[in-house]
Order: structure tokens, then sequence, then C-alpha cells
């Protein structure tokens, strides 16, 4: 992910999006605690909450970051004023079973958008998306999905005022013994590919 297919000045702006160096897992992990810890309170079960390992959570995140599964995976983090306030990670969007490849051809999965509660609502969300869309496009990607906790409202919300819809696809998730049902959402990317 040497060249990115959006301008980068470096310098001249205190907000940006970048992509993640080994060196930022320790913040990736951070601002995953803390929004799972407050915005996503009713979402995650309090064993998955009062479960969680920052230090488990930062060699993942220094993992899939210094050695991703394919060219196609990549994490982006939000910066504000020389801090990670909010971070992305995608990569090839993996088949359910009994799913056909989608017809408008290949698709890249936001494995996960989050940006911490205090710096929401700054334009951090929007930046990631636009730049994991850029760089799905790059890879020749027609389309981006997400799957989306079914009682995540803001999510929801945020994806669907930036043009993305819900599918037909369901999925539970086993979270500490408690279900979590999810929902894809899903958009078209226009532009060449």
């Amino acid at each position: 992910m040497e060249s990115l297919p959006f301008p980068r000045l470096t310098g001249t702006a205190e907000v940006s999006v970048r992509p993640a160096v080994p060196a930022d897992a320790a913040a990736i992990a951070r601002v995953q605690g803390e929004t799972w810890r407050t915005a996503f309170r009713a979402l995650l079960p309090a064993a998955v909450l009062d479960g969680w390992d920052a230090a488990a959570a930062e060699a993942a995140w220094r993992a899939a970051v210094a050695a991703p599964p394919t060219p196609g995976h990549g994490v982006l983090v939000a910066v504000d004023d020389g801090r990670v306030v909010g971070f992305a990670a995608h990569g090839p969007a993996e088949l359910d079973g009994g799913e056909a490849p989608h017809p408008s051809g290949p698709t890249t999965d936001l494995a996960v958008l989050l940006v911490e509660p205090r710096w929401g609502r700054r334009g951090h969300g929007s930046r990631l998306l636009a730049a994991v869309a850029d760089l799905a496009r790059g890879t020749g990607a027609r389309r981006l999905q997400a799957w989306v906790a079914e009682a995540d409202e803001v999510t929801a919300g945020f994806l669907e005022s930036a043009g993305w819809a819900r599918e037909g696809w369901v999925r539970t998730l086993d979270a500490a013994g408690t279900p979590v049902r999810e929902v894809r959402w899903h958009t078209l990317l226009e532009g060449d590919a």
C-alpha cells in the first residue's frame, strides 16, 4: 500500500487518513476498546467488554498491519492533530455458504470502521469510508459490503447517509455465549475500477 489513489499532503492538515503502520497498533487497540466500552455497551455482552484484553488486541492489530493476509487487505487510521482517533480494516470479501459472487464484480469487505466517540461527528468516519472506497476501486472492486449488528442504529444510519443499503443476508455470531445478529449492508462503487 505504498501509493495511495487519493491525494495525501503531509504537514498541511490537522486531520488526515493514512495507511496504518505497526507502531499504530496500540492506538488502534485503544480506539477499539474505548469505542466498544462506550458506544457499543448496549450492543456487546458484558462478558466481551469485561474480558477486553488490550495487549492481545494490540498484538492482533500489529500482526494485521505488519503482515496482511493478501495485498488486498489493509488498515487505515484517521489522525487528528497527530493522534489516531479512528481506523478501518478492509479486504476481499469472502462468500458465505451458498452465496454466488455478486453480478457487479469483486467485492471489498469493510471489516471494521470505528471512530472514538469523543472524536465523532468531525468527518473522520466519512474520510475513512472514502479512503477504503478509493483503495477498493484501485483493486478492481465494484462493490463494498459490511456486516453491522442489527441493533446498531448509529452505524446503520451512517452507512445509509453515505448511500449504502441493507441486503437480505443475515448472520448470527456468538459473542461470549450471547447471540449477536448482524445484517449485511452494501454499496456499489462508481467510476472506473
